[in-house]
């Protein structure tokens, strides 16, 4: 394990990317960020075990002192632990997770900075929630937020429809106290898990605006979703008793305790101890968990 940095003062922000071989799709990320018109962030790359030549390119952009730049190098665990030693890592006020493949629109960390400084005094307020964009001018599948929301979290903007990908910066005291968990022998957890037990003590400020641009992959997501529902039974365990209880009743519930009861067959024993449904969620799920198991489906 390793750690190297550009020395500087204590940014506002901190723009945290994981990192697994992506030496190819960090320039353009790397690029973006040497435009930004506020300058008052750093940013901090937790190299998840990468296999390339991603070393010696993040290196090379500390050695050129162009922004203030982090990087750790750490053993193969999934962005949940990459993700978990970044938060830990980070003395700066707000934290925003730009992966490798994404990069920021040019006025990005402005458009931040302007809405975090009307908001800071309000400890309710976790941090700010954008759009992400299919290039910087259109939102990615056309998802507008829902009209008149000022205040939400995540779950009650999927509760109204919501389906859109969102960009989220996080008060950095806040995450500290919502570790995503560790669980032996998974790499994977919905990041949804973590962002679910936050709404419920804060919000987030809605700021209609797209900030990170991301490419849309055409091929090999559903495969790759099915992968790591098997892969990581616990995780989406937690995920979906969280969504169950939290979500109001609606046919989400329903369908939240189905999922649930469905990855309970595979979940770990200590973690399902700590996290069960209600006897009246059980009862609504079984339906739906049969039929996902008559379907070979999780």
């Amino acid at each position: 394990m390793e750690c190297t940095e550009m020395v500087n003062k204590m940014q506002t922000l901190t723009i945290f990317t994981p990192a697994y071989n992506r030496e190819k799709m960090l320039p353009r990320l790397y690029e973006s960020l040497l435009k930004q018109t506020d300058k008052d962030f750093e940013w901090l790359i937790v190299d998840d075990g990468s296999t390339d030549r991603s070393h010696a390119l993040i290196e090379k952009y500390i050695t050129e002192g162009k922004i203030k730049i982090r990087y750790y190098y750490q053993e193969n665990g999934g962005k949940m632990r990459a993700h978990n030693r970044g938060v830990k890592m980070t003395d700066s006020e707000i934290f925003v997770c730009l992966d490798s493949d994404d990069y920021f629109t040019k006025s990005a960390v402005n458009d931040i900075l302007d809405v975090w400084k009307n908001n800071r005094e309000d400890k309710s307020c976790a941090g700010i929630v954008a759009h992400k964009g299919s290039s910087e001018s259109e939102i990615l599948y056309n998802e507008e937020f829902p009209e008149g929301t000022e205040k939400t979290s995540l779950l009650d903007l999927r509760l109204k429809g919501f389906k859109g990908e969102t960009t989220l910066v996080f008060r950095t005291e806040i995450l500290k106290k919502y570790l995503f968990p560790e669980i032996e022998r998974e790499k994977y957890v919905p990041e949804d898990y973590v962002y679910d037990l936050i709404g419920r003590d804060y919000y987030l400020k809605v700021l209609p605006k797209i900030l990170t641009v991301c490419e849309l992959v055409e091929k090999g997501y559903t495969d790759r979703v099915d992968e790591l529902r098997w892969n990581n039974p616990t995780a989406w365990y937690l995920y979906y008793v969280n969504r169950a209880k939290f979500a109001p009743w609606c046919l989400l519930k329903f369908k939240y305790a189905a999922h649930c009861l469905r990855f309970s067959l595979l979940a770990d024993d200590d973690y399902k101890a700590e996290n069960r449904l209600t006897l009246p969620l059980i009862l609504c799920g079984l339906p739906g968990a049969l039929l996902l198991s008559l379907r070979r489906k999780l």
